[in-house]
């Protein structure tokens, strides 16, 4: 009784780190499309976006956009 508990353990812990590694893959991608674009934005238009834990945080969840929105805020004159 106790081995097929124990199994099931097993399967259910494999299971769930399954699923944060397959998300924290999705949120390493979003930060670096999300850096890439600020870094293309600050060599082309010379913004000078410090790239702070709030910054990569921004990029991480929202991607793409964002970054977008980090440099909305930084014309808007609200530092990050």
């Amino acid at each position: 009784m106790s081995d097929v508990g124990l199994i099931l353990l097993f399967v259910a812990i494999v299971f769930g780190a399954f699923l944060i590694l397959r998300s924290l893959k999705n949120f390493v991608i979003n930060a670096i499309m999300g850096l890439v674009i600020l870094y293309i934005a600050d060599a082309i238009a010379g913004l000078g976006i410090g790239h702070s834990w709030l910054v990569i945080l921004i990029c991480g969840i929202g991607g793409v956009l964002g970054a977008f929105l980090v440099i909305l805020l930084h014309f808007l004159g609200f530092g990050i």
